[in-house]
């Protein structure tokens, strides 16, 4: 699989400097990490999963979560797992099925990790891992003991993403002792987990508040000041940090306005203003705002409830020329002892030791989606992922 394969060799011509590299659910933990991008979670619920995952993986989505906890209610959870179970067969059985999506399912219980992986049977091998909710020390443990288990017993690789979202995280009292404990829980099973996932929904819960259509998790200041923090203890750079992925964007349909919409007409064409209303129209421009400033505060790939958030996600994690040109400078061989040069695009300057950092990390993301042209933006990219759709 490859971000933005679903779309024409041309295209990808166009709009690429540097094409996406292929990967797949065997590669590296480090390129996986990287390469999330938009994971869209679904209901283990759904009677057509199956196809919803053939159907998803064909525009574009490349790591989907099956939900057997929040998004459902308590009394579906033994029929949501006997549906799992029959859908993951059904994939596994199908002639000639497409590459899939990394799969993970969230499971509410440790107990559920082993059992699932049993009654998978063969099918397991389309299971990339499990997603741990309300993770903290206490709780965690068990379920990546769990996990340990039940990759040896079954010889598949699995790969954890914890979900940060108990109120402990979010108290100012226990914010502390509790990020020291997830941090020694994750780095004893450093292996094992891929990424970690912030959920803000619940932070929002634990005071009663919603974010509107129209504000970010940035602007909601309780649950900005525990993002900093996680990125803090999770997101160095130093060899100690682990991916940190976005918080989910709840809002997907026409919501009325209090503030002037957040996209600025000028990166949009006259043939593209029609995108710009779309987008616009369907709250998409909020979506935006938020990637990036997921981006500006060290997250990478982001969660997300509807098919129409992944290109967005994508579109803006592509890497620029510009950023290219820049991280490609700062890691030259010459470069190694230091100092300052300006930019090729002679508009900023780049120091070389402390834009270190930050230049090899933006390649790596550049590895797996893509560098753009140097007359690309997100604009193009975005009309030319789903034209069809905002």
């Amino acid at each position: 699989m490859r971000h933005f394969g679903h779309i024409a060799p041309e295209e990808r011509q166009r709009l690429f400097y540097r094409e996406p590299s292929f990967f797949t659910a065997e590669s590296s933990a480090r390129v996986l990490s990287a390469a999330l991008g938009a994971t869209l979670y679904s209901p283990a619920t759904r009677p057509q999963l199956a196809d919803d995952i053939v159907k998803q993986a064909g525009r574009g989505v490349v790591s989907m979560v099956l939900c057997l906890e929040d998004s459902i209610d308590d009394a579906e959870v033994v029929g949501a797992e006997e549906n799992l179970v029959r859908q993951f067969t059904d994939l596994a059985e199908r002639p000639g099925t497409p590459e899939l999506p990394l799969l993970f399912v969230r499971v509410r219980e440790p107990e559920q990790i082993p059992d699932l992986v049993r009654r998978f049977g063969p099918a397991v091998r389309l299971l990339s891992g499990f997603v741990l909710p309300k993770f903290t020390e206490e709780r965690g443990v068990p379920f990546l003991e769990a996990l340990t288990a039940a990759e040896t017993a079954s010889g598949r690789r699995l790969f954890a993403m914890p979900v940060l979202e108990s109120p402990d995280l979010l108290y100012v009292e226990s914010r502390r002792e509790t990020l020291e404990g997830v941090h020694r829980t994750v780095t004893k099973y450093r292996d094992r987990v891929l990424a970690l996932r912030l959920g803000v929904t619940d932070f929002c819960s634990a005071y009663a508040l919603r974010r509107a259509p129209d504000m970010t998790a940035y602007d909601v200041q309780i649950v900005a000041s525990v993002i900093a923090d996680v990125v803090n203890v999770f997101g160095r750079a130093d060899g100690t940090g682990f991916t940190v992925t976005g918080p989910v964007w709840e809002y997907f349909r026409v919501q009325e306005r209090m503030f002037k919409p957040q996209l600025r007409r000028s990166p949009f064409t006259p043939e593209a203003e029609d995108l710009r209303d779309s987008l616009i129209e369907h709250d998409m421009d909020g979506l935006l705002r938020e990637i990036a400033l997921d981006r500006a505060n060290g997250l990478l790939g982001k969660t997300c409830i509807h098919p129409s958030h992944v290109l967005p996600v994508h579109a803006l994690s592509v890497v620029s020329h510009e950023e290219y040109s820049d991280a490609e400078d700062i890691l030259r061989p010459e470069r190694g002892g230091g100092g300052v040069l300006r930019s090729a695009y002679t508009n900023k300057m780049n120091e070389v030791k402390p834009h270190r950092a930050w230049a090899e990390r933006t390649l790596q993301r550049g590895e797996v989606f893509g560098v753009a042209n140097e007359d690309i933006g997100f604009v193009e990219l975005l009309a030319a992922g789903l034209p069809d759709q905002p």
